[in-house]
């Protein structure tokens, strides 16, 4: 299978300046090495990301977090097209993090708890599951306190247009930092495409990770992803979705949040009515009706730039194929 070392060179930006890394035919398997979102600087409790120890990623602005591995170059793939990304496996490390960075995060600032300005890191120890691997392995926070692994791609997309975009404050229409915990295996992605090849960017995987990563940073790990792609030919849509099993999810990142959520519903109701011949009226009222219907949070961070991830989820059940 065709290898993305993380010891290759990795990037904090998807720019079409980069030359691809790999170059893959649509349905072929390959395998990604990434590298967790502060670059393999924290690995150990005694390792506390201060601004000095995180150096020389933190003079940059934005920081230079999120290391991504790529492009990968999808044969067939031109721009107007639609890149498929199906997500196969995602195997964590070890063991995964999550930090206290002096003046990050939402509550860095709040008075009445100091604790939490303070430079810290807990270590998440990883474990395999009924599979024999970390797939379906357990997260060990502390001895008493677990819970499954549920790892997914923290950072993912296609180089965009003719910017270039941070892997860390990066969000848009090619894709970015969305912290979507439903870009998971057996989930494809669909991203519309800019450039001949796609030029595909992936990293930041997290192990685990609650509904809006509200700290700024999950259970951050390194990990082994597999996957493969496809191309739909003269495919154009106005924003990523998501395809699961069972249901159907249009992203979309914002602020405020209203807007995000908004913008997420009215793109999949489009979805729903082009793709599914549902009508305008039936697409609005089982919105505001089908108990099954879900507003997904996935990324709610009040930091910088970064906007609010969200995900509007309709299940496949009442749905019918044109």
């Amino acid at each position: 299978m065709k290898t993305v070392s993380r010891k290759e060179k990795l990037n904090y930006v998807l720019s079409v300046d980069i030359p691809p890394v790999l170059r893959v035919a649509q349905g072929e398997s390959f395998l990604v090495e990434t590298e967790d979102n502060l670059g393999g600087l924290v690995r150990s409790e005694e390792d506390l990301p201060t601004p000095e120890n995180l150096r020389p990623s933190t003079d940059y602005v934005p920081w230079k977090h999120n290391p991504l591995s790529g492009p990968i170059y999808v044969e067939g793939a031109e721009r107007g097209d639609l890149l498929t990304v199906e997500i196969e496996k995602i195997e964590p490390a070890e063991h995964g993090h999550i930090c206290t960075i002096p003046g990050y995060g939402p509550l860095a600032n709040f008075s009445p708890w100091p604790e939490l300005a303070e430079a810290y890191t807990h270590i998440i120890k990883h474990v395999p599951g009924p599979s024999g691997t970390r797939r379906d392995g357990k997260a060990i926070y502390k001895d008493n306190i677990t819970w499954g692994l549920r790892p997914f791609i923290g950072t993912i997309g296609v180089t965009p247009d003719f910017e270039s975009e941070s892997s860390l404050v990066g969000q848009g229409v090619w894709g970015g930092n969305w912290d979507c915990r439903d870009i998971k295996e057996g989930t494809k992605l669909y991203l519309p495409c800019f450039h001949e090849g796609a030029l595909l960017f992936l990293g930041d995987v997290h192990a685990s990770q609650g509904d809006g990563e509200w700290s700024g940073m999950a259970n951050e790990t390194k990990a082994e992803v597999v996957l493969s792609c496809r191309v739909i030919k003269n495919k154009k849509i106005s924003y990523p979705r998501l395809e699961k099993k069972e249901s159907i999810i249009q992203l979309y990142t914002d602020k405020p949040l209203e807007g995000a959520v908004y913008k997420a519903i009215v793109n999949l109701m489009r979805w729903l009515v082009e793709e599914y011949g549902m009508t305008p009226r039936d697409a609005y009222f089982q919105i505001s009706t089908n108990p099954d219907f879900k507003i997904n949070i996935y990324q709610m961070v009040d930091v910088g730039r970064l906007h609010y991830t969200v995900g509007a989820e309709f299940p496949k059940t009442y749905l019918r194929e044109r």
